[in-house]
């Protein structure tokens, strides 16, 4: 049977599993489901229609599901889909879609640090931290095991590539590519994120693979990028090489273009 503080409120309408914890003082909106053994510890307040998978954990202040920020919103029924085991810190914000036809989701695993915030259509992969005070627009696209550092500002639109990491109070107009490193305002790219993917697992040749590609793309700033890529594709070490592979394509589909 679920534990629920006598002071919470939930509305009629929210759907509980039978484990579910809500501590003193949450508030539970309208078509709410919250899976298995997911954890409110108090004065937490979630709106919906939203859906959350097991064992998600809430803390103080949380306010998760609410209606868009946008101004276009006219009032319809929007969503927003989470899966299971995220941690959601003091203060983060996370919003629903402002178009019916259209969800804010986030995925598995991503820890949400203090004061962090999604917009409406947000995508966020698996595996991601936001840290304390990171500030997503709307429609932004965040990859799995990417981390947004502290202060950060993604500017609406903006694609996180997978394994990237964004450096503490950065300005991020344009896509970051996967695995590589950014920071700076506005920000730039670093260098690869070879730390995080060799915490990851990454095999010594994707990594060699990678810093190579950083190099052709991205370290000469008088050559075109989109210019540069045939010859990486046909090179006979590293042209192959998957983590390469997905490079280009992240690139080739920037529609914002991409900081580098």
């Amino acid at each position: 049977m679920a534990q629920i503080h006598p002071t919470a409120i939930i509305d009629p309408t929210a759907e509980l599993a039978d484990d579910v914890t809500v501590g003193p003082y949450c508030v539970i909106g309208p078509h709410v489901k919250l899976g298995e053994g997911c954890v409110l510890h108090s004065h937490v307040v979630i709106g919906g229609p939203s859906t959350f998978g097991k064992g998600n954990e809430f803390f103080p202040f949380a306010v998760i599901g609410l209606k868009t920020q946008d101004l276009k919103y006219k009032g319809e029924p929007t969503f927003l889909e989470v899966g299971d085991y995220n941690v959601f810190r003091e203060n983060c914000n996370i919003n629903r879609s402002t178009t019916p036809e259209t969800k804010t989701i986030i995925g598995s695993h991503n820890h949400f640090l203090i004061n962090s915030h999604c917009g409406h259509e947000c995508h966020v992969g698996n595996h991601c931290i936001l840290s304390g005070y990171a500030g997503v627009a709307g429609h932004c696209t965040i990859g799995d095991w990417a981390i947004i550092g502290g202060f950060a500002a993604l500017h609406q639109f903006v694609r996180i590539g997978e394994h990237a990491m964004i450096g503490g109070c950065a300005r991020i107009p344009q896509d970051v590519a996967p695995f590589m490193i950014a920071e700076g305002f506005p920000g730039q790219l670093r260098t690869v994120n070879i730390v995080g993917l060799q915490r990851r697992g990454f095999s010594d040749e994707d990594i060699r693979a990678l810093k190579f590609a950083y190099r052709k793309l991205f370290l000469d700033k008088k050559a075109n990028v989109n210019d540069s890529i045939p010859a990486i594709l046909e090179d006979e070490r590293y042209g192959s090489n998957p983590r390469i592979q997905r490079l280009i394509e992240f690139i080739r589909t920037s529609e914002r273009g991409f900081i580098h």
